[in-house]
């Protein structure tokens, strides 16, 4: 069972702080999947469509306001009891704090290797703790063991600064993106992707534009020669709603069979 992966979606952006439509990203991720515009091979030389390691499972239903957090972990955690890793779609960004709940009860020592162009280690925005610009700040405030890299950064205020130093966060900003050729974790790993650690010339499709980010090659190079054993991950802030050509949904559905290569590669 150590090999089985789900791929879940999580239709949720309460928690964006400028444009709503990342809820609407798992679906739009999984028909590029299976456009006919490519294939299911990984780069690595596995078919995923001849894989039966993973399974694609429908959306999380959140019907619930107020307790969809809770949900996030209960069903993620139903996923891990069952012996499976898990890679989820999301979504905003505040949806990787009920995952690492979730995750953190099975991993004691679990790393986090963060891509984003945003550090999310706000104390609050506009007054919300759990805003997609804070998860990073409750996940570290909950599990101060944790090691947390983040890399691709080229956003981080002072405050940000502050929390990094306190957390004892390990930043890598694009000015400075060599450094991740010497980036070496051990023990389990869990990866949180936003798309807008790319370029916006990469992935027009988010909802915060911030030129001066990484290559589609160089997010998929950082996947694929990630140490440490891979248990789970997430996709995030993809917005449907400003990708009418499709780009950031078919680079999104790259990334996801990358991730699927990268775990299940034995």
């Amino acid at each position: 069972m150590e090999n089985n992966i789900v791929v879940q979606g999580i239709p949720f952006d309460l928690n964006s702080s400028f444009r709503r439509g990342p809820a609407l990203a798992p679906i739009r991720i999984r028909e590029s999947l299976f456009s006919r515009s490519a294939n299911m091979w990984t780069e690595n030389g596995l078919d995923l469509e001849e894989d039966s390691r993973w399974q694609l499972l429908p959306d999380l239903t959140l019907l619930d306001k107020g307790m969809e957090f809770a949900e996030i972990e209960r069903q993620t955690n139903v996923h891990l009891n069952d012996g499976l890793r898990v890679i989820s779609l999301g979504g905003d960004h505040s949806i990787t704090y009920p995952l690492i709940r979730a995750y953190a009860k099975k991993h004691e020592a679990l790393n986090i290797f963060h891509m984003d162009a945003h550090p999310d280690l706000y104390d609050e925005l506009d007054s919300n703790r759990h805003s997609h610009a804070c998860p990073f700040a409750r996940i570290m405030e909950e599990f101060p063991k944790i090691r947390l890299v983040q890399a691709g950064i080229r956003t981080a205020t002072g405050h940000q600064r502050e929390q990094a130093t306190r957390f004892g966060v390990e930043m890598i900003e694009m000015r400075e993106l060599g450094r991740l050729q010497q980036l070496v974790f051990d023990g389990p790993v869990y990866l949180s992707l936003d798309l807008d650690v790319l370029d916006p010339a990469f992935a027009p499709g988010v909802s915060h534009y911030e030129p001066g980010g990484m290559t589609t090659r160089e997010v998929l190079n950082s996947i694929q020669k990630l140490t440490g054993q891979l248990v789970g991950a997430d996709i995030v802030e993809f917005n449907p709603k400003y990708d009418p050509q499709g780009i950031t949904a078919m680079v999104a559905a790259k990334f996801l069979k990358e991730i699927l290569g990268k775990m299940l590669k034995v």
